[in-house]
């Protein structure tokens, strides 16, 4: 059947890409509905269907059309029971204000020339012998090449320079000075490369002030991704854990436990999407990310008991994210049916399409998948539009051999990326500018599953199998098939004698 291409293009530079991932997703149109919903009421989402059908790239769509996380999440220390630390919510607007505040209590930079002749030199600039300013970080004088950072000039300076009046450079320097009122005010000289700060009393206690706060780790930032993506492999990866400490949290020579709280993927996800790809393999932490879902809370606690970790417990750590849950058909009974419940009682399920109709509109879909993905690659060049029909006559293939639908285009385009890959590289092998037609024939050609390969070449999986054995397992295996059944042979004798 012939088709006549609206947007016509020589090659997939031509085609346009949309910004928008939604819009990116092909033959999915009930699902993408849906999931504009979902990211605007931030409902949950279960997506079931076979691999490669798009799951995980819808849920990273509705990730996009979120808003910008607002909360920073801190665990700070707590001086009267360590093993118990708090947790500390900070929205963007405070920390734009702190941000603000510190960029104001800076002081005021000026030259080495601008301060006292003591401070400049205590701070490491002065030459003491010739007064003559200098980079702090050269020790001798470039004019008269006396050392900077001694006060003797003595052949045995450097060994009485711990006991000399300040024998080093210095970071800071404190005086003093009268205000109009006649009262003394301490004044700050810090050094700044090539510069002095100067920093008056009422700096200085507003640096206290900052300063004086709690001792924290920030455990979800600010400024983060709203995706995450986790699996049933780990329980601390989708709870959050407390690190070991071999010193036990020693006070002088341990890590605090503050400093040893990990986040879990519940956390990481707070304000935004956590998708677990195959939720049936979480098996029994099923219940607690029900907990998470129900609480918006959860705790972080050590999950080893024979660790250091063990004692130490972060109650109420913000976890309210979007769950988007994927699962294949044969899976979806092992899925929890409270959890299930709670997805459905708060969201939607959908059933992915594994095949969409052989139109016009569609075939025109499907060249914008091939674009996309080429681009998504980076290292293959585009296709030309004769290898992009190519591709289009392969999905039709696979539709009516994978789905048994006639007039149809497969939706399974993980499948179909491998081919445009593997097309691009016989392409790069050639020094191709573009990926032509032969150049998808022969990829269609080679990319077969290992399961198809055995097949042609031995006829079945289980001769392939069979392959493998040494010559003389083979030669017992014959043994065995030759050796007749005794049982089966008096049968077929009592049979006989009855007859006659």
């Amino acid at each position: 059947m012939d088709y006549e291409y609206v947007n016509v293009f020589e090659d997939t530079s031509q085609v346009k890409i949309p910004k928008d991932p939604l819009q990116q997703i092909i033959g999915q149109e009930n699902a993408v509905k849906l999931a504009h919903i979902v990211a605007k009421q931030k409902r949950n989402l279960l997506l079931v269907g076979p691999p490669g059908t798009g799951k995980s790239l819808l849920a990273q769509s509705i990730a996009f059309h979120l808003p910008k996380p607002t909360q920073e999440i801190s665990v700070l220390h707590n001086p009267e029971n360590p093993e118990r630390p708090t947790i500390e919510i900070k929205t963007d607007h405070e920390i734009t204000n702190e941000e603000k505040l510190a960029s104001k209590v800076q002081g005021k930079l000026v030259n080495p020339n601008d301060v006292p002749h003591f401070v400049s030199e205590k701070l490491g600039f002065r030459c003491r012998k010739c007064g003559t300013n200098s980079k702090a970080n050269i020790s001798a004088c470039p004019k008269c090449g006396n050392d900077k950072f001694t006060t003797s000039r003595s052949p045995f300076g450097d060994l009485l320079a711990p006991y000399l009046e300040d024998p080093r450079r210095l970071d800071r320097v404190h005086t003093t000075k009268q205000t109009d009122n006649g009262e003394e005010e301490v004044i700050a000289y810090e050094r700044e490369e090539d510069k002095i700060r100067i920093l008056d009393q009422k700096t200085l206690e507003q640096l206290d002030q900052i300063k004086r706060k709690k001792p924290r780790k920030v455990i979800v930032p600010l400024k983060r991704k709203p995706f995450v993506m986790t699996s049933g492999s780990s329980e601390t990866e989708l709870l959050g854990d407390v690190r070991h400490d071999p010193y036990g949290g020693h006070s002088q020579i341990g890590t605090a436990p503050y400093l040893r709280v990990v986040a879990g993927a519940v956390h990481e996800a707070h304000e935004g999407v956590l998708f677990v790809d195959e939720i049936s393999s979480l098996h029994h932490l099923q219940k607690y990310l029900l907990t998470a879902m129900q609480e918006r809370k959860f705790a972080i606690a050590g999950k080893n008991p024979q660790s250091s970790g063990a004692i130490v417990r972060v109650d109420e750590v913000p976890c309210d994210f979007i769950l988007i849950a994927a699962s294949n058909i044969n899976d979806i009974g092992q899925i929890m049916p409270p959890l299930h419940s709670r997805i459905v009682g708060n969201g939607y399920e959908i059933l992915l399409d594994t095949a969409m109709p052989d139109t016009l509109k569609n075939r025109e879909k499907m060249c914008q998948f091939v674009a996309q993905e080429i681009r998504r690659d980076g290292k293959i060049p585009h296709a030309t539009f004769k290898a992009v029909e190519a591709i289009v006559e392969e999905a039709k293939r696979r539709a009516q051999i994978t789905d048994d639908v006639s007039n149809a285009l497969t939706l399974r385009l993980r499948e179909l990326s491998g081919i445009i890959r593997m097309a691009g590289d016989i392409a790069v092998s050639h020094n191709a500018g573009f990926i032509e037609e032969d150049f998808v024939r022969q990829a269609i050609q080679k990319a077969k599953t290992i399961e198809e390969q055995l097949s042609e070449r031995y006829g079945s999986i289980w001769k392939a199998g069979l392959s493998e054995s040494t010559f003389k397992e083979k030669k017992q295996a014959q043994k065995v098939r030759q050796v007749p059944d005794r049982r089966s042979s008096r049968a077929l004798l009592c049979k006989k004698q009855q007859k006659e």
